[in-house]
Order: C-alpha cells, then sequence, then structure tokens
C-alpha cells in the first residue's frame, strides 16, 4: 500500500502536506438543486441529430441531467480520488508569490526510481492518470516500484492555486511552476515528463527551458503543416488522422476560439449553471473519444470542474496558443526539443499529425502508432499508454539522465 511519503530526498526543498479531498455537503446540495432547477433547451431540429453535427443532442442533456440529479454519487470518486496519496505543496515564483499545488504521487524507496511527472489538460485533470498510476504501481511496493509518480494539477485546475490576478499567466509560467515543484520534492538531478492536450504543451516547454527535465514524452502535438515533409509516403491511418485533423479545425475548434478571444464571458456563462458546463464539457468526452465514456465517468469530471471553480481558472492557456495569429507551442522554433522526445499516436485525438510531422519539432527517438484510442488516452487506453512511456524511459533514461 502506498501512504503518504515523509522521507523525502537529502535534497528536497519543499514539505509536501497530505490531502483529502472532502467537498463539504452543502456544496453538493447545492450542486444537486442547481441541476433540479436548471431548464434544458427545448428540442430543435439541431438538438435533435444524433450525429452530434450540431452538438450534443437534447436527449443525450436530458438523461444525462437526470442521471447527475439522481444517481450520481460524489462520495465514491471522491474515495477513489482519496485512495491515491494526494499532496499540496508550496512554490515560490520569481516574484515571491506562492502558489498551492495539489498533487497525486507514488513515491518509491528505491535509489534508482525515475520520477516521471504527468501532466493532464482542458477539460481533463488529474483524475485522468489515476488508471495508469494503478497500472504501473500494480505488483510493486515502495520497495520495488521503479518510478516516482508525480501527477500535478495545473495552476487553476482542481485545488491548485489559481493564475494571478494582476498579470497574464502563462504556459512558461505554468512549466516553470511545475518544474519547480518537482526540484523542490528532490529530483533536480533529473526526471521524465509526460503529457496530453495543454499538458503536452508544457511539458515541451519543461524540455526545452529546463536542465532537470531530462526526456519528454507526448500524446498530443496539434501543429500546422510543417514545410519540407513528404506526404505522399503516409500510411492509411496517418491520411484518415489528417482528415480528422482538418474536420476538427473547420467544425470543432470554435471551443477554443472562444476561450482564446472571450475568456472572461465563456468563463461567467459555464461557471453560472451547472448544465451549461454539463453540455460543454461533455461535448468534448463524446467527440474526442474513440469509444463513448460511461456517463458516470464524464460526470466525475465535471462534477470536478464544477466544485472546484476551475472552468473559469482554467481558459488562460488558449490566450496565448489559440488567439488568431499567435503561433502554437508545438510548432514554435524556440521550443525544439533536443533532448530524447517520444510521442505516441491514437487515431481519434483530434489533430493526429503523422510522425513525419512531430519528427521536424525535436529530436524524436520513439514513436508509436496505435489502432484504438483518442484524446484522453491515459483515461481511454491506460494500459496502452503506460506500456509505451515504460518502454521510451527504458530505450532513453540510461543516457538522458547524464546530459
Amino acid at each position: 500500500m502506498f501512504v503518504p511519503f515523509t522521507n523525502l530526498p537529502r535534497s528536497a526543498t519543499v514539505q509536501p502536506t497530505p490531502f483529502k479531498v472532502s467537498i463539504p455537503q452543502s456544496n453538493l446540495d447545492e450542486l444537486k438543486t442547481l441541476i433540479q432547477l436548471s431548464k434544458v433547451a427545448p428540442l430543435t431540429y439541431e438538438g435533435s441529430q444524433e450525429d452530434r453535427k450540431y452538438g450534443v443532442t437534447n436527449k443525450w442533456i436530458r438523461e444525462t441531467k437526470e442521471k447527475w440529479e439522481k444517481d450520481f454519487d460524489w462520495r465514491k470518486h471522491e474515495a477513489h480520488i482519496n485512495s491515491f496519496p494526494n499532496y499540496i505543496a508550496p512554490v515560490v515564483d520569481d516574484d515571491s508569490k506562492e502558489y498551492k499545488i495539489h498533487f497525486v504521487a507514488l513515491f518509491s524507496d528505491k535509489s534508482d526510481a525515475v520520477p516521471l511527472v504527468l501532466l493532464h489538460g482542458w477539460p481533463g485533470s488529474f483524475i485522468e492518470f489515476l488508471p495508469m498510476l494503478t497500472l504501473l504501481s500494480d505488483g510493486h511496493t515502495p520497495s520495488t516500484l521503479p518510478y516516482h509518480l508525480i501527477v500535478p494539477s495545473l495552476p487553476g485546475y482542481a485545488f491548485s492555486s489559481s493564475p494571478p490576478l494582476d498579470k497574464d499567466f502563462r504556459i512558461e509560467d505554468i512549466a516553470r511552476i511545475i518544474n519547480r515543484l518537482v526540484i523542490g520534492l528532490g529530483f533536480e538531478q533529473g526526471y521524465v515528463v509526460q503529457g496530453g492536450d495543454i499538458g503536452s504543451k508544457v511539458a515541451r516547454v519543461m524540455a526545452a527551458e529546463h536542465a532537470s527535465c531530462k526526456a519528454i514524452h507526448i500524446n498530443f502535438c496539434i501543429m500546422p503543416e510543417p514545410s519540407g515533409v513528404d506526404n505522399t509516403t503516409l500510411n492509411e491511418l496517418d491520411r484518415e488522422g489528417l482528415i480528422r485533423a482538418a474536420e476538427f479545425m473547420s467544425t470543432g475548434s470554435a471551443y477554443a476560439l472562444e476561450h482564446a478571444t472571450r475568456t472572461s464571458t465563456i468563463g461567467h456563462v459555464l461557471a453560472s449553471n451547472p448544465i451549461a458546463l454539463l453540455a460543454w464539457i461533455g461535448e468534448k468526452f463524446l467527440e474526442w473519444t474513440d469509444e463513448k465514456p460511461p456517463l458516470d465517468t464524464i460526470l466525475e469530471s465535471v462534477t470536478l470542474y464544477w466544485i472546484t471553480e476551475t472552468l473559469p481558472r482554467a481558459l488562460y492557456p488558449y490566450r496565448q496558443l489559440f488567439t488568431p495569429g499567435n503561433i502554437g507551442a508545438h510548432e514554435n522554433p524556440k521550443w525544439y526539443i533536443k533532448k530524447p522526445f517520444g510521442f505516441s499516436w491514437f487515431p481519434k485525438e483530434i489533430a493526429p499529425i503523422p510522425q513525419s510531422w512531430a519528427a521536424t519539432t525535436g529530436n524524436l527517438v520513439f514513436f508509436r502508432q496505435h489502432t484504438k484510442g483518442g484524446h484522453f488516452a491515459a483515461l481511454e487506453r491506460p494500459d496502452v499508454l503506460a506500456k509505451d512511456i515504460k518502454d521510451f524511459i527504458e530505450q532513453v533514461w540510461s543516457q538522458a539522465k547524464k546530459a
């Protein structure tokens, strides 16, 4: 059994405090009341299209609202979260501002254990990685676990501090704070970072700008077509992936533009009504996955966002990454990855780009293409993603940690 870690490495400079998720019952009662009182839009032509061409259906919203109100048990999910060691650690930034960063971690007692940092995105959370933590630690005790597994909540998400109110906040800032957290835990000599969605972009900056990050693995690398690549050699999966990416950009990315250009407005809209939040986030879990997740899984994430007021606090990266005219993270040459770089490809990712494209953004030494899985790979295919990460670390770590 993994218990809260107390004997930090001697080089540790922060002392994390064990944390237990315990949402006041009054907050849960309020949420249930708001769900009960929230209206559902009238039936329309657009809302009746079962292919979800125009978004989530009226039928799905009504049925999911009823389940959320009558059958969903947050305490069950809370108990599962608390079955893993949770922590809060203070991280002091360059301007002396202190951030309380929440993270789940399984620490090893092995002297040669590899520190592995797993980063979520939007509309994800640390919860995505819990199935993978179970797989990676299965059959191990702290004395045999080959990894230190660290899953932070990014600033503004879940139980971590919000970004500052007096200045803009960027992925460079997230990367710096997460890097300081990991170093503060005693892993200045080196760690591996893995990420999807926004987490992949933060991971890229960590690899490019911070010496302690020795290697990076991602499962999301959205970018425009780079010059000089030969697309005539693509396989059928690659071609289908590019069609999916084009469809996302033409009909599926309006949410990102709204996040980027009217961040405050959409934050107010989605923080004011749980059914609005359900529609906004639920759509992504339906459209960005290979197989539709159980309603309970979707409601767990939406409930977490609601009870922690995550949504309006978490949209800030979109201004930097999706405002028209801005360059994204993965294609930005200043964040070219010179360290060992791994990429796992899933067919129902929102923008599954070919290996040759990803290779223009860094020292790509590991690539694996899969036939199933989508945007939430850690949640959808935890066994597959865990094996990819293990194989990547086995391939690169002995040399990477010396760099």
